[in-house]
């Protein structure tokens, strides 16, 4: 399937770029993300008439990104969960609990954008963790889970 990329999409292509994708990442990803549109004629023309608009768009939304980024630069964000007296967790820090305690320290972040590449965090101390605002905006901050002893 060829699709037009309407952003740029990490390890695909950039905003404009006619690329061949497989039908399935094609119909059930990029399409309903917005991320893509099916390589007709009438949509390459759509496409090229509407393109100052969309690398406006995209070029805010990176410089958005950017001075998030910038804030969130060396953040240190405090879980508090329940742990053994081996430290030890019972139970797991997800990236569901890292977007709450960002939340709550006022950044508004989805928990797509946490990554926790080797899973969820189960041990007391602090750990690094990667924040992905953009395509190519990367961030690490430093949770530091501090256990709560029962």
């Amino acid at each position: 399937m060829q699709v037009i990329l309407l952003e740029k999409v990490a390890n695909l292509g950039n905003l404009g770029d006619v690329v061949k994708v497989r039908d399935g990442y094609g119909r059930n990803y990029l399409i309903p993300q917005r991320k893509a549109r099916t390589a007709t004629p009438q949509a390459m023309a759509e496409f090229e008439a509407r393109r100052a608009e969309l690398e406006k768009a995209a070029a805010e939304k990176l410089a958005a990104a950017q001075a998030s980024a910038a804030k969130l630069d060396g953040l240190t964000v405090q879980l508090v969960q329940k742990a053994g007296v081996d430290g030890r967790l019972f139970g797991s820090v997800t990236t569901q609990d890292i977007a709450v305690g960002l939340a709550k320290a006022g950044f508004d972040l989805p928990k797509s954008a946490v990554r926790l590449p080797n899973g969820p965090l189960k041990t007391v101390g602090d750990h690094s963790v990667q924040l992905s605002l953009a395509t190519d905006v990367d961030v690490t901050i430093t949770v530091s889970v501090l256990g709560e002893h029962i």
